[in-house]
């Protein structure tokens, strides 16, 4: 049984925005930093933000200004919200424990795509 079920990727404009959500029914999102990754194709996993149990967010520089993390600790969900999106945003998007470096990270969830294009 995976630990993270990540959703809401698909197609978007240039410009666009979308919201993903992580959920999990072995994690206490209440109880511990939680983060958002993306993958390009034949690429490492990078960390986009973070936001610990207490809800204080921290964004990788690529992403500062247009995305937003947030957690909802009723719905035991994460949320990763993506505004003005463009095609170097094109990637598979996780959530995961945060870890300074995804590699030493597992129970990764299937991820989900989000295609920036017309």
């Amino acid at each position: 049984q995976e630990y993270f079920l990540e959703s809401g990727g698909g197609l978007v404009q240039p410009g666009g925005s979308r919201r993903l959500s992580c959920t999990s029914s072995r994690v206490i999102f209440s109880r511990t930093t939680m983060a958002w990754y993306r993958q390009y194709p034949g690429k490492e996993r990078e960390l986009l933000a973070h936001i610990t149990a207490e809800e204080r967010p921290t964004y990788n520089d690529s992403v500062k200004g247009r995305f937003s993390i947030s957690q909802d600790n009723a719905q035991k969900t994460v949320y990763l919200h993506m505004n003005n999106l463009n095609s170097e945003d094109t990637a598979r998007y996780y959530c995961n424990y945060y870890g300074y470096d995804p590699r030493y990270l597992s129970n990764w969830g299937q991820g989900t795509l989000v295609t920036v294009s017309y």
